[in-house]
């Protein structure tokens, strides 16, 4: 320390120097700036690209997610593949998704994941390919940005004993006359869109069910009693037909004219394993006849049962044992006069709890069933593309019957259950949520 400020010239010289350092920092301060500069900038465009990117994959996987739910959708309702993949592309594009910028795949089932090979999961995968901007300094490749989704469709509830199956129909399930009707353990649905695609309108009608649900509207009255639900289920989903992929059998079968026999047994080596026989020109039964287990295939002609009524009731019966009936042509069952039926679906093989097989092909054909009080019928009635009436009992332990038409009619007193613990029938579902699960 000085005891005396030092002389005026010394602190000039000491300020003079004392500026002339500060300038030499300004000057090294502003070269690092001018060099780092190009450093920051691409550091801030390599954190704006990579966010962009980041946006276009949340996009992708936005689109994925809703392409693979409405995949999902067409699938609930049971449709094809090619539908499926329309109504998920559709979809996609809709949600800013451009093929010409990458790819589209869709799997149903999926092919990779923990749902691989589930028939009830639709996966879809996108990728886009993103051109660089900052980062093409570096690297030259265009980034591929990829997303993946999987909607699972999944059932929820009870299933269904009646359905349905026609798109459009008016009254496509009538319940009608002096009907009562008892649904145990199961609901009914119709896929029609019509206004009244369910009809109970007639007061002297009674139903009890579980649930109704329509694709359309429904008409109702005070005699419906539902056990599961506050009211009917208007504009739900479409159902699936559980044996839409169920082919049918071939008839090339030789033909056997109808034989007064009382035991039917088929013997033709049939293609789908099962033992066969064509019964050709119909067939009406005027007595007790049982069926033994195989195919029945009935071509050009009716299955009757006392069809003129000429025979007393207690001598005229149909007992069915895991027996499939097939209908080609326009052949029709007409089960309507007095007899008793006991039909017991196949328990395995092929035709496995179906009963009645009606073809693809038939269309404006109605098929009856009406046994007896004490008739049983156990089994699918499965005719896709013609109308059943039915009026039928299935109040046996265990006791199980689908009736699956293009439009179906009860007309008398019916009971049905589907606990179908007695053979695996394929479940009619009602209650299916389309869930995306990957």
């Amino acid at each position: 320390m000085f005891d005396h400020p030092p002389p005026l010239r010394t602190r000039k010289r000491l300020t003079r120097h004392f500026s002339e350092f500060v300038a030499d920092a300004r000057g090294g301060v502003a070269i690092m700036a001018a060099l780092l500069m190009p450093v920051l900038a691409l550091g801030m465009g390599l954190g704006a690209e990579t966010g962009y990117q980041y946006i276009t994959q949340r996009n992708l996987q936005h689109a994925a997610d809703l392409a693979a739910h409405a995949g999902g959708v067409r699938l609930r309702a049971g449709d094809g593949n090619a539908a499926i993949e329309a109504a998920a592309m559709h979809v996609a594009t809709k949600a800013g998704f451009a093929v010409a910028d990458g790819s589209f795949t869709i799997n149903t089932p999926p092919s990779s994941g923990p749902n691989a090979g589930n028939p009830d999961s639709v996966e879809v995968l996108l990728t886009k390919t993103q051109q660089r901007f900052f980062s093409a300094i570096v690297i030259k490749a265009p980034v591929l940005i990829g997303a993946r989704a999987v909607a699972n469709v999944t059932a929820t509830g009870t299933a269904a004993c009646v359905l349905a199956l026609s798109p459009t129909s008016a009254r496509a399930i009538t319940i009608s006359g002096s009907t009562d009707v008892s649904l145990q353990g199961c609901d009914v649905a119709s896929n029609s869109n019509a206004s009244d695609a369910f009809w109970m309108a007639n007061s002297s009608a009674n139903l009890t069910v579980g649930c109704v649900h329509a694709v359309g509207g429904a008409v109702s009255s005070s005699n419906l009693r539902l056990l599961d639900c506050p009211a009917v289920k208007e504009y739900t989903p479409v159902v699936r037909d559980p044996y839409a992929d169920l082919p049918e059998p071939s008839i090339n079968v030789p033909c056997e004219a109808s034989t007064n026999v009382t035991v039917f047994e088929p013997t033709f080596a049939h293609p789908s394993g099962v033992p066969a026989m064509r019964i050709c020109g119909g067939l009406d039964i005027k007595k007790n006849v049982t069926f033994m287990p195989g195919l029945y295939i009935i071509d050009d002609g009716d299955l009757t049962l006392n069809a003129s009524g000429e025979a007393s009731s207690a001598d005229v019966g149909m007992e069915v044992n895991g027996a499939t009936f097939f209908l080609t042509g326009n052949s029709r069952l007409k089960l309507t006069g007095n007899g008793g039926l006991d039909m017991q679906a196949p328990t395995s093989g092929p035709f496995n709890g179906i009963l009645v097989f009606g073809s693809r092909s038939q269309s404006g054909l109605t098929h009856e069933i009406r046994g007896n009080s004490g008739s049983t019928t156990q089994g699918a009635l499965y005719t896709p593309s013609s109308a059943i009436s039915f009026s039928g009992n299935s109040t046996t332990t265990n006791g199980c019957t689908q009736v699956i038409g293009l439009t179906v009619e009860f007309t008398g007193i019916s009971t049905l259950r589907s606990t179908c613990a007695t053979f695996d029938a394929r479940r009619i579902e009602t209650n299916v949520v389309v869930r995306i699960v990957e």
